[in-house]
Parts: structure tokens; sequence; C-alpha cells
């Protein structure tokens, strides 16, 4: 993934929190044509350290069947992305040299895909999202709630994929290469806009993650 050394980031922590913060990623592979399926993940970590994806596609889904044991994958993570007007920056009022560009954090996993055919590894699977997803709503939902039937029968509409990571590469374009000035610009720019996502990126813009 292209990305300028100020922009990249490679420390394991940042990675790792904002991958399990996201959730929501897109799953690419080339075996068989190149194919995409949008899905979420849940992240887990071995005793030794080894990262794993894990996550489902509906069984009506094509994208199951191209995916063998080792199958190379790539898995997309996008975080909050803005535009960044040049109108926000002090060095316009004094070169003129400016212009537009974006802001945004994204994440590239690079790992080998397996389907996940054992039915309780597939209901752990449904249960670790559900639970992350739900802990600390005033009345959390689980799988339990609904008839037991009805549940295994919506399991049997879909696949598991478990991604073992091989390598990560982050990239959190925040106008770091800028002068502090433009920097400060861009965070007031971002915290005026509409979208909520711009508003995100403007503490990141003054409060970087660690790159390494």
């Amino acid at each position: 993934m292209y990305a300028i050394d100020a922009h990249r980031v490679t420390d394991r922590a940042t990675l790792v929190s904002a991958m399990r913060e996201l959730q929501f990623a897109t799953l690419f592979t080339a075996e068989g044509g190149l194919t995409c399926s949008q899905i979420p993940f849940t992240l887990h970590e071995d005793d030794d350290k080894t990262l794993t994806l894990v996550g489902h596609l509906a069984r009506a889904n094509p994208h199951w069947r191209a995916i063998g044991a080792g199958t190379p994958a790539l898995v997309l993570f996008q975080g909050p992305q803005a535009y960044i007007s040049p109108s926000w920056y002090p060095t316009k009022a004094d070169t003129g040299k400016v212009v537009p560009t974006w802001a945004y954090i994204a994440i590239e996993v690079k790992g080998t895909l397996e389907t996940i055919a054992d039915a309780d590894d597939l209901r752990a699977m449904l249960t670790a999202i559900t639970m992350r997803n739900e802990t600390g709503r005033p009345e959390p939902w689980e799988i339990e709630d609904a008839p037991a039937d009805y549940i295994a029968r919506l399991m049997r509409a879909i696949v598991g994929v478990r991604l073992r990571i091989d390598a990560i590469e982050g990239v959190w374009k925040l106008n770091q290469a800028k002068s502090e000035a433009d920097q400060a610009g861009t965070a007031r720019g971002l915290a005026g806009e509409p979208a909520a996502e711009a508003r995100a990126l403007a503490h990141l813009v003054l409060n970087p993650p660690p790159r390494a």
C-alpha cells in the first residue's frame, strides 16, 4: 500500500486497536478471478502473538467457493476520511502554493484464508462478534435469545472464513508533512465540517498515533 514515510504506521498496538474498532472491511481474493466481499471481522491474538481475522460470508455468495486452505487474500479496513480544503492553510495567504488533498485512515492486511466448516467454531465466531457489539447495551441481545432451530437454519446459510495474518500496513494520512501552522489549520477546518468523519479526524491531525 503506497504511503510516504510520514504517513505510514507500523506500531502493532495502534494497528490492532484500529482493526478491532473498525471491524468492517473488504476481503479481496484473486483465485479464479479478482473478487471482493464486505465482511465484519473479529480479531483474535493467540498466545504466540499470531493474529487471525474471523468472519463469514453468505453461502449464496459465490466468493467462498474460491477459498481453499491457504488461499492468499488481502483485507482492507478503512477508517474516517475527509476532503481537505487548501483554504484552511495559513500558507495560502503567504504563497498561494497549496492544493486540495484528502485525509484518511486505512489498514491493509495480507494473509492466507481458509473456510470454517465446524459448527461449533462457526457458532463461536458468531457469538464473539455479537458480544463485541452488544456488550454494554441496556438489553444486550444474545444468540440464545432466538429460537434454536431458527439459529441453526441461519447458520446453514453462511460460511465462516479465517485469515491468518502475515503482514499489516497502516496509513494515517493526516497532513503530517505540513507545517505546524498548516496542521493546526487543517484541524480547525475539519472540526468545523458537518460530516462526523471529518470531525473525527480533527483530533487525530494534532494527535497522530505512534508510527512505529
